[in-house]
């Protein structure tokens, strides 16, 4: 049975969702399950806006039968190759064989590359190339590694909605609400959009800076994305944080300690360090075991926050496991620009401090407070001193 609401008179949301996926890409974890939103435009023209994961193929295609009332479908709009929005070319193609197929030159290739086989009826479309279906026009303007390099968002300019491809997504499942401004976006949908953006988009915030350059030529009533809310209210929220998350500048002053702990020491030392900041005004640490916590959230928080304190223990004449993956993560999605303090430990030999600072080395913009703290074995009395050292850094630090 067809599921479906409208956007418009003229567009419908003809999506769907996934409340049994349990790791989107087979990484993240999606407790509140995703959603794969495509968008079919009724005009003289019929245009669907992308397709959807194979999960919901059914629900997908029920969805486009309704909406179509017996049409045929004329176009669909390739914004963005993924699987997880592409995954029903075939399936279309079979319903309505004369469907033309609209992408880019890189669209056709990778379409080749998955399936194995030619588009025959297709319309290669560029930078700045325009689609007339009737009352509704489309112009496509290209986003690559937003987050793949094929990527390009539409604009229909009569209704002045972008379709951002998977610019502006977030993790979970949609409860009937499709608006942003249906739900309490700040309280059940921020930290999985930030997610999602820090983890799959994050390593490309100057690809990122550039759609935002071009996406500001444009007036914008509606965003349409690929994944979670749509946006027709508050966009200027919206854009906001996708511009401090692409500039790598944080979202609040803030600290976050992630830390590593086989038997509790390094933990207990972090803990010491955390009441010390709430006594110098500091309000809302948030503490994170790396070991217990994804490291997409960990990714994610330090996105979120200015100053970030590092606590591990030597293991194996190195890094910590946990803590390694973290920092390995961290490069790999370009953190930077953050205040880090760092707690080592080592019953012997200990080198986890030297190991961290040599991953935050490749880091852009890392000021690594000079108050280190080293513990052998456990923290005692006498190393009280420095964990207060290191509070006072981080909180002068933080009124800087």
């Amino acid at each position: 049975m067809h599921c479906t609401r409208k956007i418009s008179n003229d567009i419908t949301w003809v999506g769907g969702n996934d409340r049994r996926l349990a790791l989107f890409e087979n990484l993240f974890p999606v407790p509140r399950g995703v959603s794969y939103n495509s968008y079919l435009i009724m005009d003289e023209k019929t245009t669907l806006m992308d397709t959807a994961d194979a999960a919901i193929s059914r629900q997908f295609l029920e969805n486009v039968e309704y909406v179509l009332e017996g049409r045929k479908l004329d176009y669909l709009v390739v914004n963005h190759m993924e699987p997880d929005h592409c995954a029903n070319i075939e399936q279309l193609l079979l319903y309505y064989p004369e469907l033309i197929i609209v992408g880019n030159a890189m669209t056709f290739q990778y379409l080749k590359q998955f399936y194995g086989k030619e588009v025959a009826n297709k319309l290669v479309v560029k930078e700045n190339d325009v689609l007339e279906l009737g009352k509704h026009t489309l112009h496509f303007v290209t986003a690559p590694m937003v987050h793949w390099p094929e990527v390009m968002i539409a604009y229909e300019s009569t209704e002045k909605i972008l379709f951002s491809a998977d610019a502006f997504g977030t993790f979970g499942a949609l409860d009937g609400n499709l608006f942003a401004d249906e739900v309490n976006f700040d309280r059940d949908w921020l930290a999985d959009a930030r997610r999602y953006y820090t983890n799959i988009v994050g390593k490309y915030g100057v690809q990122v800076q550039a759609a935002l350059k071009k996406a500001a030529a444009l007036e914008i009533k509606v965003i349409c994305p690929l994944h979670g809310p749509v946006w027709r209210e508050k966009l200027a929220y919206l854009l906001d944080k996708y511009d401090k998350w692409s500039r790598y500048e944080p979202e609040e002053k803030a600290v976050a300690i992630f830390y590593g702990s086989m038997y509790g020491n390094t933990e207990n030392a972090a803990q010491i360090l955390a009441c010390r900041l709430a006594d110098g005004g500091i309000r809302n640490v948030k503490m994170y075991d790396v070991s217990g916590t994804h490291v997409s959230e960990l990714i994610a928080e330090t996105f979120r926050c200015s100053h970030i304190v590092l606590a591990a223990p030597t293991y194996n004449a190195g890094l910590y496991p946990a803590m390694e993956t973290l920092l390995t993560d961290m490069q790999a999605l370009n953190v930077q620009g953050k205040a880090v303090g760092i707690i080592e430990n080592g019953t012997w030999g200990c080198v986890s401090g030297k190991k961290m600072k040599e991953k935050l080395a490749g880091m852009k913009d890392m000021l690594v407070l000079e108050d280190e703290v080293t513990l052998k074995s456990a923290l005692q009395v006498s190393g009280l001193q420095g964990v207060d050292k290191l509070a006072e850094a981080i909180v002068e630090s933080m009124k800087g």
